[in-house]
Formats: C-alpha cells, structure tokens, sequence
C-alpha cells in the first residue's frame, strides 16, 4: 500500500526545485543537496516523522521565499539609493 503522505512529499519537493533555479551558490548545487536531503530520509515510515519532515521542507521554503525578497528589495533599493539613504 502506498504512503497517503507521498502526494505532499513530491510536492514539497518540485516547490523546492524550483525554488533552488535562483539559489545564489547556483542551482546544480541547491539540487545535489536537496536529493541528498531527500534520499537520506527515503526510508522514513511512520507517519509522524514525515510529517515533522514535510512541515521542515515547507520552513526552508519560507526560508527561500524570504531570501529571495530580501535581495531583490534591496537591488531595488540600490536603483533608488545610490549613495545610500541618509547621503
């Protein structure tokens, strides 16, 4: 019988790979360390722990969502502020 929580765990997966196409240390080594993360917890079974993983994947996905804002707010700050505010 398959696992009922497998749907999630693919989903959490394809969200994080793309969000690992900008990663700043580059997207092959965002996907090798996220396969590594994957495969080391491939054999989980009980439940409890796949969901304590799952809710841990979607905290790295927060993690990158605001990583992401943070730099492209301060590129645009940068547009704005070439000397910096307060200059």
């Amino acid at each position: 019988m398959a696992n009922p929580l497998r749907g999630e765990v693919v989903t959490l997966y394809k969200n994080l790979l793309f969000l690992g196409r900008e990663y700043p240390k580059g997207e092959v080594f965002f996907k090798e360390r996220l396969k590594k993360a994957f495969m080391k917890n491939k054999d989980v079974s009980d439940p409890e722990k796949i969901r304590e993983l799952i809710s841990r994947g979607e905290f790295v996905i927060k993690e990158l969502e605001a990583l992401y804002f943070l730099r492209k707010y301060r590129a645009m700050k940068q547009r704005y502020y070439e000397d910096g505010p307060g200059s």
